[in-house]
């Protein structure tokens, strides 16, 4: 795929100038031989021959640079497409979605995205129903990859994620990821109304179950001054309303769609200092008897969550509430030092 790219930018950056300079040293030659001869009517004819001769070369040129580009695209496509699917389910279980209350456990747990790169190792936890668990550590700890192995986006390479004591690929993909709600930092909305957006996860909701999660929110008072109210239109991507009234409505979202687990990931990452205190409010109330994992890199929301896991190249260095943390003085204190008080060690 690099060297059919490769090859195609040096044959683009060499034909052209190669045909132009040949084209010109033709010109160049006629010119003297037709001054020598002094036939201005004959050179002017080979000037009109050599520009029809030479244009096929510079089109075959063009061409053959965009073959080139189509061989390195199609060597992309093929790879997608020559990928391995998702293992079938093979369901020894048969919990539904009512049935989970939402325990995890985390044994032994190893997981990387290329062989040679090893970025989860030995990860042990134990998440019991209704905890609030953070997630805190430098760009590339595995943080993310945390969640996207509780959703079951990858399965894992060694060890087991247990929920409810029983193995995750156990489970019907669709039930454990059913049960989990997220609110990502990347807000998704389609064009339609509010009332479409936030029914998204659960169409059968009522009028009052609506406006109650849009309370819980935060959010229904903006709604309310809005023409037309929950049936205003959103745009492409909800870009006519702000950053943070269109967070505000995915926590709406999933407040509705009334999950078993909650998943947080830098909800309040792109939003001023107020906006963030409505939305920290909101997922305080929907993470209220809920299992929650909460992603974040302001140490600021995670202050109450009853376990806090600092994580550092696959592994949780230190765990525990936010005071037993400050009281270790290791990398969590200088994480929280390094954001309120302007320290760095």
């Amino acid at each position: 795929m690099t060297k059919s790219d490769r090859l195609s930018q040096f044959l683009s950056g060499f034909i052209f100038p190669s045909t132009n300079f040949i084209n010109n040293l033709a010109f160049v030659g006629i010119a003297i031989v037709g001054g020598i001869i002094n036939r201005p009517a004959t050179m002017i004819v080979f000037f009109i021959f050599l520009n029809l001769f030479s244009r096929p070369f510079q089109q075959i040129g063009q061409i053959f640079n965009v073959i080139q580009s189509v061989v390195a695209s199609g060597e992309r496509i093929y790879e997608i497409l020559d990928s391995k699917e998702e293992t079938p389910d093979v369901t020894h279980e048969e919990k539904t979605e009512e049935d989970i209350i939402g325990e995890y456990i985390f044994d032994n747990v190893a997981f990387s995205y290329t062989k040679d790169k090893p970025l989860i190792e030995d990860l042990n936890l134990k998440v019991s129903p209704g905890d609030s668990v953070a997630i805190v550590g430098p760009t590339g700890a595995g943080k993310t990859t945390i969640v996207n192995l509780i959703m079951r986006f990858y399965d894992i390479n060694s060890g087991s994620i247990k929920l409810d004591n029983v193995d995750l690929r156990n489970y019907k993909r669709s039930t454990v990821r059913g049960v989990v709600g997220m609110v990502l930092q990347d807000t998704w909305l389609f064009k339609g109304s509010i009332r479409d957006n936030i029914t998204y996860g659960n169409p059968n909701a009522s009028e009052d179950e609506i406006i109650a999660a849009c309370k819980e929110a935060h959010i229904y008072h903006f709604i309310e001054t809005l023409p037309g109210g929950l049936d205003y239109q959103l745009n492409e991507e909800g870009n006519n309303i702000s950053q943070g009234q269109k967070q505000l409505l995915t926590i709406a979202r999933a407040i509705l769609s009334k999950p078993k687990v909650m998943i947080l990931d830098e909800a309040t990452s792109s939003v001023d200092t107020r906006t963030e205190q409505a939305i920290q409010d909101a997922m305080d109330k929907i993470m209220e008897g809920r299992t929650s994992f909460i992603i974040a890199h302001r140490l600021s929301t995670i202050k109450n969550a009853k376990l806090i896991l600092v994580m550092k190249k696959g592994h949780i260095v230190e765990k525990g509430n936010h005071e037993e943390l400050l009281k270790l003085n290791g990398f969590y204190a200088d994480l929280y030092n390094s954001q309120f008080l302007g320290t760095n060690n």
